[in-house]
């Protein structure tokens, strides 16, 4: 069988065109749904579409309660409105602590949102609660144990993910210090509960964590441990203290100092210790 010719120039061009008629006739995308994307891609870490609060507020309701062009605004740049000094978003802000971050989003992006809430106003806040809420089961001493373990990098997370405390400290004496890239966890239980911190981490709202963690997503094992040391590590704060590392670096750097000095003198004990000629030196004084 012979092959098929390839197409001509005027096939190629009706080709086109039709692709071309198919692409300008298409319904236009459903904002609703776009919303709805969006709100569990990116808003549903933080919020619930009910009155439940979790990182933010839950949102029923919210386009009755706020004045459209503020969320607008607020959606697409909350970092912006905050620093403008708008009095709204900073008394949110001193309410629930953790800052929205600027996702990038675009005018048509925060309407879609704001339409897919409109349409489930009323909804359950069960309904959009994030997937894995794992039950209020208390944490076992393994669960614990498994997230000091995976938090300080003794063990790997399962699909290859940084240690947390990379970026982030938590005064324990069980961990070793962390870094200050990020915010200190040792109370973050407190702040956001359960469900919040499990969202977070379960789904990082913030653009640093989704460039760290994209395509290395924790496992739901993984989460509940985590949460489970960071509960147990904000219950038993008062009991630990802040690790002064400076004067142990100090102290260690000195004593490897003078261990490396000891060997180094043993190593050069048995060194000639006149000049080299000296020898031949001193024979020709002695016969002059």
């Amino acid at each position: 069988m012979a092959p098929p010719h390839p197409p001509t120039g005027r096939s190629a061009i009706r080709v086109i065109a039709a692709i071309a008629l198919a692409v300008a006739f298409a319904p236009p995308l459903d904002a609703q749904a776009m919303g709805e994307e969006l709100f569990r891609t990116t808003c549903m870490a933080c919020h619930t579409t009910g009155t439940d609060r979790l990182v933010g507020p839950g949102l029923q309701g919210i386009g009755d309660r706020r004045d459209h062009e503020w969320l607008v605004s607020f959606i697409m740049e909350p970092d912006r409105v905050i620093a403008a000094g708008d009095t709204l978003a900073n008394r949110l802000l001193a309410e629930y602590v953790v800052p929205m971050p600027n996702l990038g989003t675009t005018r048509e992006q925060a309407e879609s949102v704001l339409e897919y809430l409109a349409g489930v106003e009323g909804a359950a806040s069960s309904d959009s609660a994030p997937a894995g809420d794992a039950p209020t089961a208390p944490a076992t001493q393994e669960q614990i144990l498994l997230g000091q373990a995976l938090y300080q990098g003794e063990r790997r997370l399962a699909n290859g993910g940084p240690a947390c405390n990379g970026c982030h400290e938590v005064t324990n004496d069980a961990v070793i210090g962390g870094g200050i890239l990020a915010r200190e966890l040792t109370t973050v239980f407190s702040r956001l509960g359960g469900p919040g911190v499990r969202a977070i981490i379960g789904s990082p709202p913030f653009p640093v964590m989704q460039r760290a963690y994209r395509g290395k997503a924790l496992t739901e094992e993984e989460v509940g441990a985590l949460v489970a040391f960071l509960e147990r590590a904000d219950a038993e704060q008062a009991l630990h203290q802040p690790r002064d590392y400076g004067i142990k670096l100090f102290g260690t750097g000195l004593l490897g100092a003078v261990i490396l000095l000891g060997i180094y003198s043993a190593m050069w004990s048995g060194r000639k210790r006149g000049s080299v000629n000296q020898a031949i030196f001193d024979r020709q004084v002695r016969s002059t």
